[in-house]
């Protein structure tokens, strides 16, 4: 089979969509298929283009074996909405040069959001010949209006008839999580046309794996219970919650906490360490996806933390996988799907989202578990993230969806 993956991110940009992509991309090929990625110049997260792509509108590359063609964008980390939305159209018209170079291809699977790439991948759809597969893993504009981030009314009416006029015409459509699969049959899509596309781990790389001493000397964290927060510092994670929280077991010198990241938040949540004196909190820089199995092996626990918004029930967030498959239990502040999940397989550690007090609380009984309790939830985290949510799995499904 001949597949198009779309998508305005991919490495060397680290984050959940780019590795998503790449994965699903490297596992297609492995199993002989064509695979051709087209994207955007690097360019997230602090908006600047390589050296090696400015002054250019579109290259060729390769990528760790895969074809990948790049095009123009204008870049605007942390600009304004409406900067945000000039570099996504940016995009949205750039690509079609790249799709124009782009070799026949049998699928064209979109990655949304942005929503608006959809308009590119269904035209290129029909100048392909292809079927068009809308990939959705966050559910644009509402998640953006939940969050406050649009306001304008005239816009917002504009974007939901272009959701609804996408969702019409793709072929089928691949949901990110369950929540997102029951939004579409609630609008009215055919049950058969939608298909779960999840996050995954590759559980080679991600594995229960011995201590990394150098991290440890690094951070000082020889003896100590270790909670890990990796990823994206936002608004929508709600990590002032999670801050507020450990102020309240400064007095367990036996335990430490690593945030390790970057994110529109995390100049916020720097100084509200410094303000409650939280000596037991370090903050890093991001890492590359290649070191971070030597971070998971320092961890105990790892925090994913959500608003206490409706929005999120439906929610699965990436970076439950990677520290399931290394071992590390989870602790979820949050609510809705990804409770269920850990919950019924047992594998981590429920808090209700931005309750300080229940989280501190939390915090307190995982370090406070015997060992043999804490076996049980690695060894059930593992086993479960190989089972459900490896790469070969999720691909496996891919294909019987798109081979009809």
């Amino acid at each position: 089979m001949k597949v198009m993956l779309l998508s305005q991110h991919f490495p060397p940009e680290v984050g959940a969509p780019q590795i998503r992509l790449y994965e699903v991309g490297k596992e297609l090929q492995r199993r002989g298929h064509q695979v051709e990625i087209v994207t955007a110049f690097p360019h997230h997260p602090h908006g600047i283009i390589p050296d090696e792509y400015k002054g250019k509108f579109y290259q060729k590359d390769s990528y760790d074996g895969l074809t990948v063609h790049r095009s123009w964008i204008y870049p605007s980390p942390k600009g304004s909405f409406w900067r945000r939305l000039t570099s996504y159209f940016s995009f949205t018209f750039s690509a079609f040069y790249s799709i124009l170079k782009a070799k026949p291809t049998d699928v064209i699977i979109c990655n949304s959001p942005p929503l608006f790439l959809g308009i590119t991948g269904y035209l290129a759809s029909k100048m392909k010949r292809a079927k068009f597969v809308f990939n959705i893993a966050d559910i644009w504009p509402e998640s953006a209006v939940e969050l406050g981030i649009v306001k304008n009314k005239n816009f917002i009416s504009l974007a939901q008839k272009l959701e609804d006029w996408l969702y019409r015409k793709s072929w089928k459509l691949a949901a990110a999580t369950e929540g997102i699969a029951q939004y579409l049959k609630d609008k009215g899509i055919k049950e058969q046309n939608v298909f779960l596309l999840p996050n995954g781990v590759n559980i080679k790389t991600f594995n229960r794996e011995p201590k990394d001493k150098e991290w440890i000397e690094k951070l000082g964290f020889e003896g100590k219970t270790v909670y890990t927060f990796a990823g994206r510092m936002g608004y929508a994670q709600g990590l002032e919650s999670v801050l507020r929280a450990i102020s309240q077991v400064k007095d367990r010198d036996d335990l430490r906490f690593l945030f390790i990241g970057d994110g529109p938040e995390k100049d916020n949540l720097v100084q509200l360490k410094e303000e409650l004196e939280l000596d037991n909190v370090v903050f890093h820089d991001s890492v590359p996806v290649s070191e971070m199995p030597k971070v998971f092996s320092i961890t105990d626990y790892s925090i994913v933390s959500l608003k206490d918004l409706e929005l999120f029930k439906g929610a699965r967030p990436s970076k439950i996988f990677p520290a399931l498959a290394s071992g590390v239990p989870i602790l979820y502040c949050g609510a809705g799907e990804s409770v269920n999940l850990l919950e019924s397989n047992h594998c981590g550690i429920v808090a209700e989202p931005e309750n300080s007090q229940d989280i501190s609380e939390k915090i307190r009984y995982c370090a406070d578990l015997t060992p043999e309790q804490y076996e049980e939830l690695s060894l059930n985290g593992r086993h479960f993230v190989v089972k459900e949510y490896s790469w070969e799995k999720i691909v496996q499904d891919l294909l019987e969806e798109v081979s009809d």
